[in-house]
């Protein structure tokens, strides 16, 4: 007979105390064919590469010129592959999205590739294609009165879930700036939602 003893109140993290993790594995967790087993490795790929981009620090110029970009960050620009005449796009705005100037709006990296990014505005934040410049603390002092607006209506672990990561990398972003950009940038901000993107679901309660 089985022994149940340990089933109520153990720290295992097993199904059945008589059976191993990698049993278990096999029986509940292991996809039946080849196609499930590749949509279950796409999706621990894809959480993986979140993780990856979650931990990337922000890229922020201080100095919206181009020398700037390509001295501080020349992995940056290696790894995105960027010429002379991409990074003065970057730098002069010619890529510029709501938060952010973006590397590559077709890398696919969060929708199709060779289609225009899908992201929402709060994504750039911790998209490792962003480029972050002082003409930017505008868009990025709304998005975060639109964070305060959503943490006072959501549940906190809610919002955590939803917004967490994001609300704690534009204050690691906007710290980057000097307070005078800031201060001037505060006077453009209306702390209300027709200042950014949004759909109507994500509008304010």
């Amino acid at each position: 007979m089985r022994d149940k003893a340990g089933w109520t109140g153990s720290g295992r993290a097993t199904i059945d105390p008589n059976h191993t993790p990698a049993v278990e594995g096999d029986h509940y967790l292991t996809a039946a064919t080849e196609a499930q087993q590749h949509a279950v490795e796409l999706v621990i790929e894809d959480a993986q590469h979140d993780m990856l981009r979650r931990a990337h620090p922000p890229t922020v110029i201080t100095e919206e010129d181009a020398t700037v970009l390509a001295a501080g960050y020349p992995q940056l620009v290696a790894a995105m592959d960027l010429d002379n005449s991409a990074i003065a796009e970057l730098v002069g705005g010619q890529r510029d999205v709501f938060t952010a100037a973006c590397g590559d709006q077709l890398s696919g990296l969060h929708g199709p590739k060779g289609k225009p990014c899908p992201a929402r505005p709060w994504v750039c934040l911790l998209c490792p294609l962003a480029v972050f410049a002082p003409r930017h603390a505008v868009n990025l002092l709304r998005l975060k009165a639109f964070f305060s607006r959503q943490w006072q209506q959501m549940p906190a672990a809610q919002f955590m879930a939803v917004f967490g990561p994001y609300a704690t990398r534009i204050q690691q972003v906007l710290d980057r700036f000097e307070p005078v950009v800031l201060a001037a940038a505060t006077r453009h901000v209306e702390d209300q939602d027709h200042e950014l993107p949004l759909r109507p679901e994500e509008m304010t309660a």
